[in-house]
């Protein structure tokens, strides 16, 4: 059904929707930039796909909840009537390794909130023009978007961290303004947002092979854990060695950042 969609996606966009699109160049959008920037054919591309897959991830978002609350009334009924399950013996034995040392919904909870404690706090310091209740709503609104994500990149192997990253760019900027900082605003709380959202794709990615492999999801989380909480510390200090050593965005230099003048 993927595949079929991807394909059927493909024609459509290929042979129909950009032709189209493309025509009205000078009319919807200038014609004088690179096809490559945002505000001509490629922003059509990129918005139309997070679009879609923003839809469909809030779709099944309410759709999980549903059929979450169904599955544990049944197996609730079936624990209370003694009916067996009708799985097979590899499913059975999966289900039993990921359940015996899951991680708990207290403790996943009071991480994420722990967690964002700690950045209303923080991060406002290290970026003065980003308040507290900027922060606050990133974390609000970050779990509905690594849900679409992770549905997405879990169906196409492709993750759209980075583009919910630059829809945090123009809406923290625009909700900071132009005067009061929103440039800085808007670059960090596209970071935050992306580490959000990058981790928890990558970590249900990790899970899934878990599952597959009989490996305990508590081992997997707790590996990354230590291997965020060192990159916490080694990234900084690699990048300050960079900053200091070279000069960074320089088109003509070394190290010319494309991504970073792309993101500004």
């Amino acid at each position: 059904m993927v595949n079929v969609s991807l394909l059927i996606g493909a024609i459509i966009s290929w042979a129909i929707m950009w032709p189209m699109i493309e025509a009205k160049k000078g009319d919807w959008y200038s014609d004088h930039l690179s096809a490559s920037s945002l505000h001509c054919i490629q922003g059509y591309r990129v918005f139309i796909a997070i679009a879609m897959m923003f839809g469909d991830g809030l779709f099944h978002f309410a759709y999980m909840l549903v059929v979450t609350a169904l599955s544990f009334q049944k197996r609730k009924e079936e624990d209370e009537s003694g009916e067996e399950s009708l799985e097979d013996y590899d499913t059975k034995r999966k289900n039993e390794y990921s359940l015996k040392d899951q991680i708990p919904i207290w403790a996943a909870i009071g991480g994420y909130v722990g967690i964002a404690v700690i950045s209303i706090i923080v991060v406002p310091i290290i970026f003065h023009s980003l308040k507290w209740y900027h922060i606050l709503v990133a974390y609000v609104i970050a779990p509905v978007l690594a849900f679409c994500n992770s549905y997405g990149s879990g169906l196409t192997d492709w993750s759209l961290a980075s583009y919910y990253g630059k829809i945090a760019i123009l809406t923290f900027s625009y909700w900071v303004g132009l005067q009061n900082g929103g440039v800085i605003a808007g670059l960090a709380s596209c970071g935050l947002v992306m580490s959000i959202l990058d981790t928890a794709s990558g970590l249900m990615g990790d899970f899934k092979a878990g599952y597959l492999t009989l490996t305990s999801p508590r081992s997997m989380f707790f590996s990354q854990v230590i291997g965020t909480a060192m990159g916490c510390v080694i990234t900084p200090l690699v990048f300050w060695i960079f900053h200091s050593a070279y000069k960074l965005g320089d088109p003509e230099g070394s190290y010319p950042a494309p991504y970073a003048l792309m993101y500004l």
